[in-house]
């Protein structure tokens, strides 16, 4: 059995989540929407603050899509509730990042500092100078 598959999902607070008749999944939380349509095999059940995904049988179908939905539920919630973030960690002799108004200044080796202005939408913070976060809206 599916070792992802079988861990449920924790719903954290603020976080709603409905399961369809045609199994779509919704999931809402301060960062938006998102919707999933699963597999009308596998059994979704939403008690509580968690969900689980349950499959009929061991038929190689049903085991392929199990922990693959699972899996994808989790991201939704996830997304939702904290949004996408990314930690980026510089490492070598005299690498470092710093930021400058809203410009990422990165030196690399080169002869010169390279210079990086996040899109709108884009967040970059800077908690040490061998550490870069970015974070999406």
């Amino acid at each position: 059995m599916s070792r992802i598959g079988k861990k449920p999902v924790t719903i954290p607070a603020g976080v709603t989540v409905t399961v369809a008749e045609d199994n779509t999944v919704t999931v809402k939380g301060a960062k938006g929407e998102l919707s999933l349509s699963a597999n009308p095999a596998l059994e979704i059940k939403v008690e509580e603050n968690e969900l689980t995904v349950v499959r009929p049988d061991d038929s190689k179908e049903n085991r392929t899509i199990h922990g693959t939905t699972r899996a994808l539920i989790a991201n939704m919630v996830e997304g939702v509730s904290n949004g996408f973030q990314k930690t980026l960690e510089i490492s070598g002799v005299g690498y470092r990042a710093a930021k400058q108004g809203n410009k990422l200044v990165l030196s690399l080796g080169y002869s010169h500092p390279i210079e990086y202005v996040a899109e709108e939408g884009i967040e970059i913070e800077v908690p040490s100078n061998t550490q870069i976060v970015v974070k999406r809206d």
